[in-house]
């Protein structure tokens, strides 16, 4: 089954590509559905790659589906629709074509020799994404590093023309041919990027025990990528992280801080946006920056409102998590965007995921309900404890007051017995205080 759009329209360049002289490629998309359970959500596949090529800087101009069981090893749509692709491309003046699949090494150089031109797969074009928006010195040895992991087996040589190895005179003896010499190369690169990474781990995780140390509770704003959680971000906190209707919009984390409407101040995270089968190269470059979400307290899962099908990127941000451990931090399920759908559509998105609510961050619906939820989801995860203070301890009084709820506070022969509700962070710190439970 094959399904073909095609448009010869070019996106008109804003006035800042012109001033700059960006010339976007034309690109075609193709997809075959391997991945999809259905025609509709491969068709969805295909829709959310042309969003990641215009993300790239290309404009998809045709697009093409071809329903498979299985990849062709060869050419992975087959030698028949391969040349059908060629003559579409040749066409439609096609300057790089695309896969909405990851491509072996073989696959990538039989297309190529066919086409005349560019091939890229899904896995290429969403580590180009991450190069394009990489800012501080982590993401950029993060995404440098994922790149070199997917070029590695990808490397070509010319033969023997580079080489010292050969038949003729003065090509006998010792030597490395140049694919050899680019393999080392980039080995050597990986090695040292790698090493760079644990250091700025290390940096991460001192920067954790600070806040643990100082019992501040941190929340991580989760999410398929374009799901709204940089504008939800600027507009509870009043930040100015960057927000664009793309995706992968922001890639370096942001962190500031909030003020629950209980008083309690958390710190509130930006993290990379999710999609569906998020390349795992990524998923182990950027380990140290999606520890981030595995050390939170709580996750608010960010939901946009206006998808016509949710729950596969549910699922999809759900899946990634469990990939970087983290599957097993409390879910607050938000969906955005409310604004953009029926309040028939809120009210059964609701409905269908209970705890779960409605927020528009564009005119502020629900925000203030917000704030509330997550104190609440953050309260009910600490710990009971009751303690008895000594009369001359009133510094573990004002402690217990300051790091947490104090719910019964009673007045005793011995001392003040106390029942306080208490982040994990700080219980060891009231550890020779707890008193047994009476009963």
């Amino acid at each position: 089954m094959t399904q073909r759009h095609e448009g010869r329209q070019r996106r008109r360049l804003t006035a800042t590509e012109v001033d700059l002289g960006v010339v976007r490629q034309r690109a075609l998309l193709v997809g075959t559905g391997v991945n999809a359970r259905d025609v509709t959500e491969a068709e969805e596949d295909l829709e959310e790659l042309a969003l990641l090529a215009d993300t790239a800087g290309a404009d998809p101009v045709a697009t093409e589906l071809q329903r498979r069981d299985r990849p062709d090893p060869a050419t992975y749509v087959g030698k028949g629709k391969a040349a059908e692709l060629a003559e579409t491309a040749e066409a439609l003046d096609i300057d790089v074509v695309i896969f909405d699949d990851e491509l072996s090494p073989a696959q990538q150089r039989n297309l190529e020799k066919l086409f005349k031109r560019d091939v890229v797969d899904r896995v290429a074009l969403i580590l180009d994404i991450f190069a394009q928006h990489a800012v501080s010195q982590e993401g950029m040895v993060q995404v440098e590093l994922a790149q070199l992991r997917y070029r590695l087996p990808r490397l070509r040589g010319r033969g023997i023309e580079l080489s010292q190895q050969g038949s003729g005179i003065g090509t006998r003896g010792p030597g490395e041919t140049q694919l050899e010499v680019d393999r080392r190369r980039i080995q050597t690169k990986i090695t040292k990027l790698e090493r760079d990474l644990v250091q700025l781990a290390r940096t991460r995780a001192t920067q954790r025990k600070s806040r643990n140390r100082r019992s501040l509770t941190t929340v991580a704003l989760v999410g398929y990528t374009n799901a709204g959680k940089s504008t939800l971000l600027n507009r509870l906190t009043h930040a100015d992280a960057l927000v664009e209707d793309r995706l992968f919009s922001t890639l370096d984390p942001s962190t500031r801080r909030l003020r629950l409407p209980g008083g309690e101040m958390v710190l509130l995270s930006d993290t990379v946006g999710f999609v569906r089968r998020l390349p795992h190269q990524l998923v182990e470059s950027f380990q140290s920056t999606l520890e981030e979400v595995g050390s939170a307290d709580l996750l608010v899962h960010l939901v946009d409102a206006g998808t016509a099908e949710p729950e596969p990127r549910i699922n999809a941000v759900r899946s990634v998590l469990g990939e970087i451990g983290a599957a097993q931090v409390p879910e607050q399920l938000v969906f955005t965007k409310s604004d953009t759908v029926t309040q028939e559509t809120i009210d059964q998105l609701v409905a269908s995921h209970p705890g779960s609510l409605a927020v528009s961050a564009r005119t502020g619906a629900g925000l203030d309900a917000l704030p509330k939820v997550i104190g609440d989801r953050l309260r009910a995860l600490e710990r009971v404890i009751e303690l008895q203070v000594p009369y001359d301890r009133g510094d573990v009084l004002a402690g217990l007051h300051r790091d947490g709820e104090v719910l019964v506070e009673v007045h005793e022969e011995g001392g003040t017995r106390v029942r306080a509700r208490l982040p994990q962070t700080v219980t060891g710190r009231y550890v020779d205080f707890v008193a047994p439970l009476p009963g």
